[in-house]
């Protein structure tokens, strides 16, 4: 099982990336996938999942309106789109698969794979 996070960058405040997650050795259809941050000198934060079917997702609050979780399982990955960035944005990001089928949260501790994390850096 292997999960591959790309997409990361530098941007400036305003600005747009999106982040991709590619699952390997396993087929993402029954499970959850989910997106973290951890920042310099901080712990790891959820900041969204998306259910196996794609109806359910849930967003930390310090993303909502803003960051926007997709995915497609015909190519094993889901997407993190990223807009009006901020500053406070900035961190290295990963993806993740949970312990079990179908939904996830925004809790670490609930996950059982985890992608190697790609840099998000947004300039003021």
């Amino acid at each position: 099982v292997q999960l591959q996070a790309s997409g990361g960058g530098l941007v400036q405040a305003g600005g747009s990336l999106r982040l991709s997650c590619v699952a390997s050795g396993f087929s993402t259809d029954y499970y959850a996938i989910g997106w973290f941050r951890q920042a310099p000198g901080k712990e790891r934060e959820g900041v969204s999942w998306i259910s196996s079917s794609g109806g359910s997702t849930e967003y930390a609050e310090s993303v909502k309106g803003r960051f926007t979780i997709t995915r497609d399982d015909a190519k094993n990955t889901a997407y993190l789109q990223m807009n009006s960035l901020e500053p406070e944005d900035t961190a290295v990001y990963f993806c993740a698969v949970p312990w079990g089928y179908g939904f996830g949260s925004l809790k670490p501790e609930n996950y059982e794979h985890w992608g190697q994390g790609t840099l998000v850096t947004v300039s003021s």
